[in-house]
């Protein structure tokens, strides 16, 4: 019973340090308002660039953005 606790308890670590890994090997992820297509349609059927990623497709993952912001606020603490 104490190996399915274990088990059960080191699957988010794990998830969570393979997400951390990712994040460093690749700090961009697709933008999800356009889904990386660089541009979305409007109501009435145009194409416009993507105010979010600026039209690039791409955007800084949300735990990257997430260590930035940490790093940031040590960085001033210590000042």
């Amino acid at each position: 019973m104490t190996t399915i606790a274990l088990l059960a308890s080191l699957l988010p670590l794990s998830y969570a340090a393979w997400y951390l890994i990712l994040c460093v090997v690749s700090p961009w992820g697709r933008c999800r308002r356009c889904h990386g297509r660089r541009y979305h349609r409007t109501a009435i059927g145009t194409r416009r660039d993507c105010r979010r990623c600026d039209g690039t497709g791409r955007r800084a993952r949300i735990g990257r953005r997430l260590a930035e912001y940490i790093r940031a606020e040590y960085r001033a603490g210590n000042r």
